[in-house]
């Protein structure tokens, strides 16, 4: 499943990257505050600060925008775990600055995050596959480095629990999103973390 060509009427791709950039900003403060059904088009182009013709020029339908959300948020986490993939040191240590690394970008985005798994149900069937498979690729990422913990003796698991930890490890990190009402009246996101990773791969 290919990355969607999401269609622009301009050609200058340094400006539909910034342009696009404000739309999900927008985008995301309306779908929090009224769902994704209940927006309009025009009241995204008014809150990324356009007109209604202006914000036509970078997508082609309501849908294309919470595409470009999931999208930029999966892009975003995906970038910062890859870093963690192929660096030195112990594997148990790469792992979990890995689980630190994916708590705080969740943190960090945690609106988008927040709309991504609410509306991903209204994303068209021809784009959820995409979206779906970026999630899968996530934690295969995560599950590679719980592997070399494997390969160095310092993790005893099957595939299949590794494969549940690895699940266990993603819905923790979103957790600190959808429970964050509660959470942060005993936690700070540090302690959240540190207590996080020592229930999660406990050796």
């Amino acid at each position: 499943m290919e990355k969607k060509n999401v269609p622009s009427l301009v050609k200058d791709q340094q400006l539909i990257h910034k342009r696009r950039e404000q739309i999900i900003k927008g985008a995301v403060r309306l779908f929090i505050e009224k769902g994704f059904h209940r927006t309009t088009t025009r009241e995204i182009a008014k809150e990324s600060g356009f007109s209604i013709g202006t914000l036509y020029e970078y997508i082609g339908k309501k849908e294309d925008v919470l595409y470009l959300v999931c999208d930029a948020i999966y892009d975003e986490v995906t970038e910062r775990l890859k870093k963690q993939l192929h660096t030195t040191g112990p594997a148990l240590q790469r792992l979990k600055e890995a689980i630190r690394a994916y708590f705080l970008v969740i943190d960090s985005m945690q609106e988008e995050v927040l709309v991504m798994y609410q509306e991903t149900k209204s994303l068209p069937k021809e784009t959820l596959p995409y979206v779906l498979k970026k999630e899968t690729e996530m934690v295969d990422m995560m599950e590679e480095i719980l592997a070399d913990c494997k390969k160095e003796n310092v993790l005893n698991l099957s595939e299949k629990e590794m494969k549940l930890v690895t699940h266990n490890i993603l819905v923790a990190g979103q957790m600190w999103t959808f429970r964050r009402w509660a959470l942060r009246r005993h936690f700070t996101l540090e302690e959240y973390i540190d207590m996080q990773i020592k229930q999660l791969i406990s050796t």
